[in-house]
């Protein structure tokens, strides 16, 4: 009895009355302990990605059809009866064909990029183009351009990953000393250190006359997309797919450092070649195609909220909505305007601009 003289009794009769007025997230836990939000139904990963899978064909076939230039699926099934090559077969080897493959590998690159950069970090709010990579990658291009002018693109490619992952490192030395629970600061410093280094790029490029080489990098754009200029993004794809081999290290990585030591990863190791993963990404879409924003961010999270962050099985949705996303801000950036286009990375920009303040101001309530 003296041990309950002290606290306040509870109230059988009134619950109204009781204490604690609000359960614990482990009360809640605990079997038959009422919880007073309707439990989430969940959906298999294979409903998902067959679903996923479907809307990129679609999406696939509506971009194939899309464009200025005269073109008839008939005269496709013509040429392929026929054997020859006609005008419709030339555009779809040429132009169409090749667009739609460099906008597929960019949009499951840069959306697997920004998941391992979520899972290295351990933060839900930062992406490739917020770490500085994409940004350092511009800039190290532009340094070559100006140097080296007549280099080969493997050239430019290796010294945009090297400066990609020397931001990478930079930006990882500004945040050393936050702690993990303040979790909006991150994103924050990352726009700020990415806003310097563009900062610091543009003013190279005004200095040398080269601002309208420096804008085709900084914004992503696939109207110039033609075989025989997007082939180095198949690279991006080899990378994925070393990150699906290595997903459940990264997955172990991500559940905290005292974990991944009591399972026998090396952290140290795993985090590089992460990091690793994700500069050669962003420098080969910045070569490529340019900086394209948000990618990295939206979809990574709006995978996570519906499979988990187990990245075995989500990263394959990842990839699929990535590429999704991509296709339709490209097919809307090509139709809004008919016949000219808006860049890819303006649609996407204000589109993810508007739902990453939507996951800003709603985390708070959620934590």
């Amino acid at each position: 009895m003296s041990l309950l003289s002290n606290h306040t009794t509870v109230d059988t009769e009134n619950p109204s009355n009781s204490l604690p007025t609000s359960p614990t997230q482990w009360q809640r836990s605990v079997k038959g302990y009422p919880n007073p939000k309707k439990p989430h139904t969940k959906i298999p990963p294979w409903l998902i990605n067959t679903a996923s899978l479907i809307v990129m064909g679609l999406l696939v076939l509506l971009s194939l059809s899309i464009g200025v230039a005269d073109f008839s699926w008939s005269g496709i099934f013509h040429s392929l009866i026929n054997h020859s090559a006609n005008s419709d077969s030339s555009l779809m080897l040429v132009s169409r064909l090749p667009r739609t493959i460099a906008i597929i590998l960019t949009g499951i690159a840069m959306a697997v990029a920004g998941m391992i950069i979520q899972v290295v970090l351990k933060n839900r709010f930062v992406e490739p183009s917020m770490v500085g990579a994409t940004q350092s990658a511009a800039l190290g291009l532009l340094v070559v351009s100006l140097f080296f002018p007549a280099s080969a693109l493997i050239i430019k490619m290796g010294v945009a990953t090297i400066a990609a992952v020397f931001g990478m490192m930079l930006f990882m030395l500004l945040i050393h000393r936050i702690p993990p629970t303040d979790f909006l600061m991150i994103p924050l410093i990352g726009i700020v250190f990415g806003g310097i280094i563009d900062a610091i790029t543009t003013f190279i490029a005004y200095q040398t006359e080269t601002l309208q080489m420096l804008s085709v990098w900084q914004f992503g754009d696939f109207s110039a997309v033609l075989a025989g200029r997007y082939e180095l993004l198949w690279f991006t794809g080899v990378l994925c797919i070393i990150a699906y081999i290595i997903a459940d290290k990264l997955t172990i990585i991500g559940l905290g450092d005292n974990i991944a030591l009591n399972l026998g990863i090396s952290k140290r190791h795993v985090t590089w070649i992460g990091v690793g993963m994700v500069a050669m990404m962003s420098a080969v879409v910045v070569v490529t195609v340019g900086v394209i924003p948000f990618i990295g961010l939206i979809v990574p999270n709006i995978v996570s909220r519906i499979m988990g962050d187990k990245l075995r099985r989500s990263l394959p949705a990842v990839a699929l909505l990535g590429a999704s996303a991509v296709l339709l801000c490209d097919i809307i950036g090509r139709s809004i305007r008919y016949p000219f286009e808006v860049p890819v990375a303006t649609v996407f920009g204000v589109v993810g601009t508007v739902i990453f303040l939507w996951l800003l101001l709603r985390a708070p309530a959620e934590s």
